[in-house]
Parts: C-alpha cells; structure tokens; sequence
C-alpha cells in the first residue's frame, strides 16, 4: 500500500556474466526465507493447537471499544498491523520495537540495521503523521465499532506517510497528511465496503486499497494548493536496494539480499521497509498467536497460513521481478503480501489452493499492475495510488479465478 517508485526505475542491464549469478542466487535467497518462515509457521500452528489460551479473543473486540478506554487502546495499536491481515496490539509493539532498532541502529551506522524509510532519514516523521492520522480516524469513526469491525486502520499506510516523503519533515506537513488523509480514506471505506466489495462478493481489502488509491488522489490534489505546504520530493527515489552494474555481483550476496528483500515486503506497506522491522513484527504476531490463536487475523486461526503465504508471494515476486529492482530501481512486490495472499487465505479457510495459489496470483498481478499506473502519475502525486489501485484489481482478478478451482 505504499512506497512504488516505479515512475523512476528505470531498469539498466547488467553486465551478462552476472545474470546468471542474479538468477540463482535471487531465488536460493528468496526461496530460503520461504523455508524459514514455513518452518516457523508450523511451530506456531503446532504450538496454538496444544497450549492454552491467553488474553482475550477477537470476537467482541470491535463492540468493546465504546466501552473500555483499554479495549480502544488495543484496537488503535492493532491497526497498525491490519494492513498485513494481523490485527494485534502485540504484534504492532513488535512492529514499533523493531522499526525503533533499526532507526537506533542506523543513527550509530551499524551495517546490520539496514536502511529505514528508504534512507530518507524521515522515519520519525512518517510515523508520526501516520499514527496521528490513525488517531484521527478512530476519534471519528470509532462510534460506528458498536456495529461490528470499522476500517479505521487505513489512512495509516497511505496518505500521511506519503505527504511526509514528498513535502518534507516538519509539522505543518505531518499534521497536514494526517488530517487529509483521515477525512478521505476511512469515508470512502465505509462507502466501498457496501457499493463495491459486499454486492460483488469480494472481501473487504478490495474496497480498502480502493479507498486509499482514491482517497490519495484526493488529498494530493488538495496539497497542491495549499499554501504552507511545498513540494520538496515531487518524483521520490529509493536507496539502492542492490549494488550498481560496476560490482561484481555473487552468488551470496544476491541470495542475502534476496532474503533481506522478502523481509522488507512485511513492513514495505508502513513505509518502513526494514528487515529488523520484518522480523520484529513476525515474531511479535508469532507470539500473540501462541498466547491466543483467537485473536490474530480477526480470531480465524489462519495466521501460521497468512505468514506462509506472504513469504511465498514476495519470494515469488522478488524473483519474477528481480531486473526491476537492478541498480537502485524498485518493484511492488509487497503489494500481494498485504492484499491477495492473504485475501485468499482466508476467503478459501487455509487451504493448499488458496495458499499457494493466492501467493502466486498475486506476485505475478500485482507488480506489473503497480508500475503501470505509478509510472503515469503526474509529479506531486506519490505511488501509493498505483501500488494501491494494483491491489484492488488484482485482488478482484484474482480470487475469483481461485474460486473456480477445486479445493
């Protein structure tokens, strides 16, 4: 749901004896954290099978919150892991924690921290318009809970983080991204929800991502003319995600940047994009489903399958699309791991179909789909509203061709 700069990658060829290195290397690396997490995900299903309960479940959570000033507490945090199909408090002080480690590490130029919001620097204030933004949107919609869930979490992952990387640090724009993006994001959700998702029989994400691809456009046109607002990045840059042609690529370094690369896609959404973060948040909701398997991904018991089916999708993409990400250029290979892949998941109870054939759908749609749209936006309009629409469609595309398959 956020960082595409597909608009700027252009892809330069390597030199072609390392093509074949990129190859292998690439899908050892990738295919290797697959491994990894699905070695971790059936210890966790292991584990939530056989040891008793903690805490409270999900069901009731939504209704509480009018009610209890902690139950609101632990609905806000567990926004900010929503977007990744987790919802959970603990699971979004793992998300923080992490985050928090790397920008710490960072700061001391520790080479195991990775880079952080693409090396802008801009961490701090990206989460802060991001959380204010959230803030924001449960103070006003968090009423309609007595109802039942409410997408409250969206303007977290797409307006206010994108207005801090085009127009800068500071207040006026961390404040300014915060309230576009609560007042467009979360009330186009509540209309798509009913108008598109309900009476076409697509899950939820569909009219979610929808809404942040529209809401940004809308808050973005507002910005332009908004005085104290100027536009400082108007076609944003990645960090090198990879060295230049003029090194010497091997076998190692491809398959650990491989594997570093599928860790970043789990916090890509939030605009961090950080293995550390990657980690923390894995194991955090890893232990949240240990302690009560019926509260992670909204009490379906499906988390140890999400997990699986993220790392799959992104190592999928990763691989499919490695020339994208060629001298500093970049793909939307996490656009699957917070839409389709999970999506199917759970629209198809966990099973082998929906896992696997959700993760691939999905690498294969939605990239593509992404840079298409990111790379005809005008400047001043950040690629979140292509990495978004990309995840609507594929979605769309995708579950229902899933649907007709035997399970």
């Amino acid at each position: 749901m956020t960082h595409s700069f597909a608009a700027d990658a252009v892809v330069t060829q390597r030199p072609e004896p390392s093509l074949k290195h990129s190859t292998t290397g690439t899908a050892v690396g990738a295919f290797s954290m697959v491994a990894i997490v699905g070695v971790f995900a059936l210890l966790l299903h292991t584990l939530g099978q056989q040891l008793p309960t903690l805490g409270p479940a999900y069901p009731g959570w939504p209704q509480s919150v009018g009610d209890s000033p902690l139950a609101a507490l632990r609905w806000l945090l567990g926004d900010m892991t929503e977007p990744l199909f987790y919802k959970s408090d603990l699971a979004a002080a793992g998300l923080l924690a992490g985050a928090a480690l790397a920008w710490w590490a960072g700061r001391r130029r520790r080479r195991w921290a990775g880079s952080l919001t693409y090396g802008t620097g801009l961490w701090p204030w990206v989460l802060a318009s991001a959380a204010l933004s959230l803030l924001l949107s449960n103070l006003a919609f968090g009423w309609m809970l007595d109802d039942g869930w409410q997408p409250t979490f969206v303007p977290f992952v797409c307006v206010a983080p994108a207005m801090v990387l085009l127009y800068g640090a500071g207040w006026r724009t961390c404040v300014t991204g915060a309230v576009l993006g609560a007042g467009t994001t979360t009330p186009l959700a509540l209309i798509l929800i009913p108008s598109i998702s309900t009476p076409l029989g697509l899950p939820t994400v569909v009219a979610n991502v929808l809404a942040m691809s529209i809401g940004s456009v809308l808050a973005f046109l507002v910005a332009r003319r908004l005085p104290w607002l100027v536009l400082r990045n108007p076609r944003p840059t990645t960090q090198p995600h990879r060295p230049t042609s003029g090194v010497v690529q091997t076998f190692r370094s491809d398959a650990m940047w491989a594997a570093r690369r599928v860790l970043k896609d789990f916090t890509e959404t939030h605009f961090f994009a950080n293995e550390l973060a990657g980690i923390c948040v894995i194991l955090a909701v890893g232990a949240a489903f240990v302690l009560n398997p019926a509260l992670p991904s909204y009490g379906s018991n499906l988390l140890p399958h999400i997990l699986f089916a993220q790392a799959l999708t992104s190592a999928v993409g990763v691989v499919l699309w490695r020339r994208w990400y060629r001298d500093g250029g970049w793909a939307a290979t996490y656009a699957s791991v917070v839409s389709v892949a999970p999506a199917a998941v759970l629209a198809s109870g966990g099973s082998w179909i929906g896992v696997v054939g959700g993760a691939v759908l999905g690498a294969v749609l939605a990239p593509p789909i992404a840079r298409a749209v990111s790379a005809r936006l005008p400047a001043g309009f950040h690629p979140v509203i292509g990495n978004t629409a990309a995840m609507a469609v594929a979605t769309a595309v995708a579950l229902p061709l899933l649907g007709l398959l035997p399970r």
